[in-house]
């Protein structure tokens, strides 16, 4: 069923997860050509700005309330995955 091969390709995977994630933090994300719909800092900093936002004060932070940052921030992040070395 699952070999050792497998652990050693997902430990890969996850080892890259971090330059993965900060790519998509700098500016535009990976791949871009500049400045990006999220704004100067990347979609990361975009989709924590609005998770700050919709969280703070009395009111709960609802599903679907950041959903175009979460979206921005996901494509960026499965380019970045993409464009890692293996």
């Amino acid at each position: 069923m699952s070999g050792r091969g497998v652990w050693l390709r997902t430990r890969a995977r996850l080892r890259r997860f971090p330059a993965a994630l900060a790519a998509c933090g700098d500016q535009g994300g990976p791949g871009s050509t500049g400045g990006s719909a999220a704004g100067p800092a990347g979609p990361a900093a975009a989709y924590g700005r609005c998770v700050a936002a919709a969280a703070a004060g009395p009111a709960e932070l609802r599903r679907d309330t950041c959903l175009e940052e979460f979206q921005a921030l996901r494509e960026c992040f499965a380019r970045a995955v993409r464009l890692c070395p293996s």
